[in-house]
């Protein structure tokens, strides 16, 4: 295959601080490079050590990986546990009183809730939902707010052997539809509404619609928690209130054990093409990387303060709010709101106001961040701040350097994770008392993940090249199937052409110390003139400009002569340009990459934006892009676009 060529080139290094190296988890080089040899030695052995060491079984297993029918692995298929159980009941004997979530609304109300009170909670929910006819292996769908109940509701599931499919507050009435008609799922647990940025975003009325465009029999209740107080239409003897549905339920609830392999989660994978596809999570494989990569990556200490800012209905939410950091005993921070309500200082008014210690959010919330307020970091007390990591997508270099300068002050390690809703958690990330960072690069491997850079063979490529990002081996972690369709699952992940290799859609290129960085989606590389570029390098060719441009988003179209052209759509820090000015701004910016980059990566069109079309959680709709370059009709759900008004101006090429 012709290589994808990798043409930024990053020099910059950041050794860990010494002290926090002295004290962390995996404290230095030496202690992760142990840890990956001893992986490499006996893969099972380790992972057998981790499963044990990390997560409380009701049965112990015996047999580690069962790989009998590949891709179709099952990890401790003989043990049994309970994933609510490792969450809270372990953490009762030692710490009751420990905060475990720190709950901050849109208006700023500030709540909190203890391990105790959280399992007396999530006990009474589980109790309700049993009332209600839910048993071990049905499908509850929940459609909620950013809140405490949306953790309860998320582990009450889990702790009587339910399958939850949690779906993004921010979908329309057709999202949640093909979901609960896919999942077949027999409750739906949803609110009033949800508040963010000071609107009501109405919730309830959405999944009426949902059960009213058919195929959705298998529904028996709706329960709904009344947040907003607004009026909202309630169908009996179907919908029911969360307030009612608790009423005189015991805060005892015994966990019901389920094998390892049993399904803790569904959660859909949205932007793809007809159907979605339905991620399914085993129960004990998932929840050992989520401990592991709380320990191993963010460092998790008894006295910190963690906040990962992504909304429960993507994976991030799954790992990072509702079971990494209970299952190891944080207090952790949850927010109702956005980042730049009432104003741009509201990330940094909480991490101030919360101390907190551990930040994790998305390069999309960090670059409009800068394009708010550069400088808006520097009067917020952010000192309580040791880690900072990001999450959902490559970050460019130029937006990772002021996050590490300007939000952590030069001594806090950013770790940049790459890993999917279908590798579960954390699979290659800087460990910050370890790792010596490299801006725009997420380093290396977590151990006993093995991964590589292939061609479309499944043959390494040298280091330098580009190629498509694998992992080699099973991990307790990874997907088991796609719901209901296993056939799919096969074809997406597994392809015969790769020969065994779990492909992750991703290209990727690694330097000389084996580091790996990011290329973007395989289906975002583009082919110019016979030169395979990655989308991600023009774009933080294009940030690096920090004069003029505050974001970018880069794609293909095709082009008669070069095959395919880029087109840029960007926005600037001062006012959109329009007209000459646009153009002026246009050629200065093609410069600027063929001066970064080459010629060969010159944008054909620029096109400017007051923003780019993204999702309500912050992902640039690049499939929008490509239809609006192209000049074809918009065939896909908008509904979730945040301002469809830039629709137009995206249209006009300079």
């Amino acid at each position: 295959m012709s290589v994808i060529q990798s043409v930024l080139n990053e020099e910059r290094l950041f050794p860990p601080p010494a002290e926090l190296a002295r004290q962390a988890n995996v404290p230095g080089m030496e202690a992760y490079q142990a840890l990956c040899e001893e992986a490499e030695r006996d893969y099972l052995g380790f992972w057998a050590r981790m499963a044990r060491e990390n997560l409380l079984w009701k049965k112990p297993f015996t047999q580690v990986l069962d790989e009998s029918n590949p891709p179709f692995y099952k990890w401790f298929y003989d043990g049994e546990l309970n994933a609510s159980y490792n969450c809270l009941d372990r953490h009762l004997e030692t710490q009751p009183d420990k905060t475990a979530i720190i709950f901050e609304t849109d208006d700023g109300k500030v709540s909190r809730i203890t391990y105790r009170e959280l399992y007396r909670y999530v006990c009474r929910f589980a109790n309700a939902l049993k009332a209600y006819g839910v048993k071990p292996g049905d499908r509850v769908l929940i459609y909620m707010p950013m809140s405490i109940e949306v953790v309860v509701a998320m582990q009450a599931c889990a702790r009587i052997g339910a399958t939850h499919s949690v779906v993004f507050g921010g979908f329309s009435a057709k999202s949640v539809h093909e979901r609960i008609v896919d999942a077949g799922a027999s409750i739906v647990v949803t609110a009033d509404g949800q508040l963010r940025g000071g609107r009501e975003i109405p919730l309830k009325p959405a999944v009426d619609e949902a059960l009213s465009m058919g195929g959705c029999e298998a529904v028996r209740n709706v329960i709904v928690y009344r947040r907003t107080g607004s009026q909202v239409a309630m169908q009996a003897p179907r919908d029911v209130w969360w307030h009612d549905v608790l009423e005189g339920q015991s805060d005892q609830c015994e966990p019901t054990w389920v094998n390892a392999e049993h399904p803790l989660f569904i959660l859909y994978t949205s932007g793809s093409t007809g159907k979605p596809k339905g991620i399914q999570h085993s129960t004990g494989g998932y929840l050992l990387q989520a401990v592991l990569t709380m320990k191993w990556v963010f460092d998790s200490k008894p006295s910190d303060i963690f906040w990962c800012t992504a909304d429960v209905g993507w994976v991030t939410g799954h790992s990072y709010v509702a079971y990494g950091p209970l299952a190891v005993g944080a207090t952790q921070v949850m927010f109702e709101g956005v980042p730049t309500y009432p104003d741009a200082g509201r990330f940094w008014k909480l991490i101030q106001d919360h101390k907190v210690t551990v930040f994790y959010t998305a390069p999309t919330a960090i670059r409009s961040l800068i394009k708010a307020g550069p400088d808006l970091p520097k009067r917020y007390d952010l000192s309580s701040l040791r880690i900072l990591g990001t999450v959902g997508e490559p970050i460019n270099p130029e937006a990772w350097m002021w996050y590490y300068t300007t939000v952590g002050n030069s001594r806090c390690p950013v770790v940049d994770t790459w890993w999917q809703t279908e590798t579960g958690g954390h699979m290659i990330s800087p460990l910050p008392g370890a790792t010596t960072l490299k801006p725009g690069s997420c380093t290396l491997p977590l151990p006993g993940i093995i991964a590589d850079v292939v061609d479309e063979a499944g043959h390494s490529v040298p280091k330098g090249q580009g190629g498509l990002l694998v992992i080699k081996k099973p991990w307790p972690s990874m997907l088991r199937t796609l719901w209901g369709d296993p056939e799919r699952f096969k074809k997406a992940y597994f392809p015969a052409e790769l020969g065994g290799y779990y492909l992750a859609g991703d290209g990727a290129s690694r330097d000389q110390n084996g580091y790996f960085t990011i290329m973007g989606r395989i289906d975002d590389v583009l082919n110019v003139s016979g030169h395979r570029l990655g989308t991600m390098e023009i774009e933080s060719a294009l940030v690096a400009n920090t004069k003029l441009v505050a974001e970018a988003a880069v794609i293909g179209r095709p082009d008669e002569v070069t095959g395919e052209a880029i087109v840029a759509f960007v926005v600037t820090k001062g006012p959109r340009p329009t007209g000459e000015e646009a153009k002026r701004v246009a050629e200065e910016l093609r410069e600027w990459v063929a001066k970064e980059i080459g010629p060969i990566a010159k944008p054909k069109e620029i096109r400017f934006g007051d923003n780019l079309p993204k999702t309500r959680s912050g992902k640039i709709m690049r499939r929008l892009l490509r239809a609006i370059a192209k000049n074809e009709p918009i065939t896909q759900d908008i509904s979730t676009l945040e301002n469809p008004a830039i629709l137009d101006q995206l249209r006009q090429a300079s």
